[in-house]
């Protein structure tokens, strides 16, 4: 048995759970895992774009998700190699767990569905495919050193689930804007989930002047009303000339919340030499931002937001009980038509 699954991969032998291509999702406890009644999965936004963008919504998106779940025993997107994570009640814990969690617990697991052990039973039914959150019935395996959070009990389920998807970003960026004593910050992306949240984690971290950067005039005036910037910019992310020309003087600090590839190059123009670029979209190439900085010969320290970072899921959800702007960009999301 190991702490990190190992015992659950089928094939490739020898590699961790993310990596492999499929798991065993027998919901069946080892001594140390816990077993989730699943309710809700939440999509990776780049997964979920992609989904939809090939099969578009109702039976053939459903069909695919089950698809996949059912070859991979896990929910991992071939084409993103992204998952997302979910919401359900805790089953059953084995002897030797050290999650702190018992049976009877609400919870948001704060690991990747593409490593966790999955299987659906309902069909997705209640699914129609056009938003990110999935009602869903089946069970989950969490490992002896999976995360997760039992969920709060003062907001809606599906939206702490929704911060709790994003709640690496803005700890991660407020750790670095309070690090590099950041000044100016532009956040790729700032109307979205991830985006709006860092946003307000920058401002929390000290940052004077913020930057959100936004694809549409309508996305542009919901930042602005949410009071989250100083600045509202409008420009396609994957045009790097734009984003430098719309951005102006360039940041100590860019976040990059996109979920859409190709927003490398814009990202690194936007950045001061010296300054840090956080990747957070699993869009992202890292070859791409790798050898366009080079090309660039950009001096930017460029880092991966891999989701998690000590006391994320707190930081995310005090920010939404504080920031009025976020809570309302969150609720305005779930409510907007698709």
């Amino acid at each position: 048995m190991s702490a990190y699954g190992l015992h659950r991969v089928l094939e490739p032998a020898g590699v961790l759970p993310q990596q492999a291509w499929r798991l065993d999702a027998d919901p069946a406890p080892h001594a140390d895992e816990v077993i989730v009644s699943v309710e809700r999965l939440n999509l990776d936004a780049a997964s979920f774009r992609q989904l939809r963008e090939e099969h578009g919504t109702g039976d053939k998106i459903r069909q695919a998700v089950l698809d996949i779940v059912a070859e991979r025993g896990k929910m991992q997107n071939p084409v993103t190699g992204s998952g997302g994570m979910l919401l359900g009640t805790v089953l059953e814990v084995g002897p030797e767990s050290k999650l702190g969690l018992n049976a009877g617990d609400r919870i948001a697991t704060l690991v990747s569905l593409t490593l966790t052990p999955l299987k659906i039973t309902d069909g997705l039914q209640d699914w129609d495919g056009t938003d990110e959150q999935v009602p869903c019935r089946g069970t989950a395996v969490l490992f002896g050193r999976s995360i997760a959070a039992k969920l709060p009990g003062d907001m809606p389920d599906e939206l702490a689930l929704s911060v709790l998807d994003v709640c690496g970003a803005p700890a991660l960026t407020e750790r670095v804007v309070r690090e590099k004593n950041a000044s100016r910050v532009l956040v790729l992306g700032g109307g979205g989930k991830s985006g709006s949240l860092s946003l307000a984690a920058a401002r929390q971290a000290g940052a004077k002047e913020l930057v959100a950067l936004v694809p549409t005039e309508r996305e542009a005036q919901s930042v602005k009303n949410a009071g989250l910037a100083d600045e509202v910019v409008i420009a396609d992310a994957r045009n790097p000339v734009a984003v430098a020309e719309a951005v102006g003087r360039q940041a100590d600090v860019t976040v990059v919340c996109v979920d859409v590839p190709g927003c490398e190059h814009g990202a690194i123009l936007a950045t001061a030499d010296g300054g840090t670029v956080i990747f957070f979209s699993m869009a992202t190439s890292f070859s791409a931002a790798a050898l366009g900085a080079e090309g660039l010969a950009a001096d930017v320290e460029m880092l991966v937001g891999n989701g998690y970072v000590p006391g994320h899921a707190e930081l995310a959800l005090e920010l939404l009980r504080t920031q009025p702007g976020v809570r309302a960009l969150f609720e305005h999301r779930q409510t907007a038509t698709p």
